[in-house]
């Protein structure tokens, strides 16, 4: 696993991205090209269009994540417009779809106080299993000193994924599958957005009021420090027409790939085929383990967020998930890697590939 220490002012972050990961951004381009065509039936050129859209929008939003977008671009040694369009994937691929197809199958899940002292959150994300060559671990730092550092695990190009930050503030990600898309925010660069943030509220600022182009879900979480149980996780679906919060008050969150706000559903129609067969059981299999682990009174740790993590029931449709080799080959998914995240601790362990059959190592934040 390729780890990178960048530094500087965006554009040089993102050129130090580029020319170090010059081999996994290429990698990234490549799947990219071959998913948007299998998805819908485009090419290249015309995904770099539309990514262009959405151009005006993150100007706006922060016109650094448009310096670090041309630094990558300019160490890589490829187009901006390339760059772009990989920080738009998931409104390419995903959003304004009109058949039937299959998401991100990731499982997140969180737990907080008042069920335990610590804010640990956990997925898996489960991806393209070629994507597994082109991951990086990025350790941020800013010369600008309002934004915090960064520790995020992403694919080669992609400037905003899952991580954490020395602000104690870490965030999960599922995609969601729906019918409809606008031309703001790509919902990565709405990931950064968050990991830019010193507070919660900060964060949730950078996702209301329609600012991301696509739906997903974000279960993010925070430790300010300063005692126990300091921490909260709050789980929301986002969209083109604004934020809901999902789930309960109880310390405990999970969230797959299909939507769950009554609120999202107004708008946006879920077009994940698999959400009842897949899901929907990925969902209600990590609440099980939840609740059985509660019930069990032991204390939940790393270690739990492990067990679950790497849980095999229903395979290959499971937490830890194979690739179905009866679907197409654009839609076959697989677990590429397994992230826990104790903001508490400020601790971020990292399996690559299949966490059943892996093992995790520690990042040092």
């Amino acid at each position: 696993m390729k780890k990178l220490m960048l530094e500087g002012s965006a554009k040089e972050i993102g050129k130090q991205h580029g020319s170090q990961g010059k081999k996994e951004v290429l990698h990234s381009l490549e799947t990219y090209e071959k998913l948007f065509y299998g998805y819908k039936q485009i090419s290249w050129k015309e995904a770099r269009q539309f990514a262009l859209d959405h151009l005006k929008a993150i100007e706006k939003y922060d016109y650094e994540l448009i310096e670090e977008m041309e630094g990558v671009a300019e160490g890589a040694g490829v187009d901006f417009e390339d760059i772009l369009a990989l920080n738009a994937r998931s409104e390419i691929a995903l959003a304004g779809y009109k058949g039937s197809a299959f998401s991100d199958g990731c499982t997140a899940m969180a737990v907080c106080p008042p069920l335990m002292s610590d804010t640990i959150l956990g997925q898996n994300w489960d991806w393209k299993g070629r994507q597994k060559d082109s991951l990086l671990v990025l350790k941020i730092k800013h010369d600008n000193e309002s934004k915090p550092d960064i520790s995020m695990v992403t694919e080669g190009g992609i400037i905003g994924k899952i991580g954490m930050n020395s602000a104690g503030l870490g965030i999960c990600f599922n995609a969601l599958l729906t019918d409809k898309k606008s031309n703001e925010v790509p919902i990565h660069l709405g990931l950064r957005g968050v990991l830019n943030s010193n507070s919660l509220g900060e964060a949730i600022s950078k996702i209301k009021h329609g600012q991301m182009a696509g739906a997903a879900s974000f279960l993010m979480g925070i430790d300010e420090g300063n005692g126990a149980s300091n921490g909260m996780a709050l789980n929301f679906e986002v969209s083109p027409f604004g934020i809901d919060s999902v789930g309960g008050t109880e310390g405990k969150l999970v969230h797959s790939n299909h939507l769950l706000s009554d609120v999202i559903k107004q708008n946006l129609r879920d077009m994940n085929e698999f959400r009842f067969d897949d899901s929907m059981i990925r969902k209600r299999r990590a609440e099980q383990l939840m609740d059985q682990a509660i019930a069990s009174g032991q204390p939940i740790t790393e270690e739990t967020f492990k067990g679950w993590l790497s849980d095999t029931f229903n395979a290959p449709n499971s937490i830890n998930h194979y690739e179905n080799m009866l679907a197409p080959e654009h839609r076959r998914m697989e677990t590429v890697f397994s992230i826990i995240m104790n903001l508490s601790k400020r601790k971020m362990l990292l399996c690559i590939g299949k966490p059943a059959e892996g093992s995790f190592e520690e990042i040092s934040i």
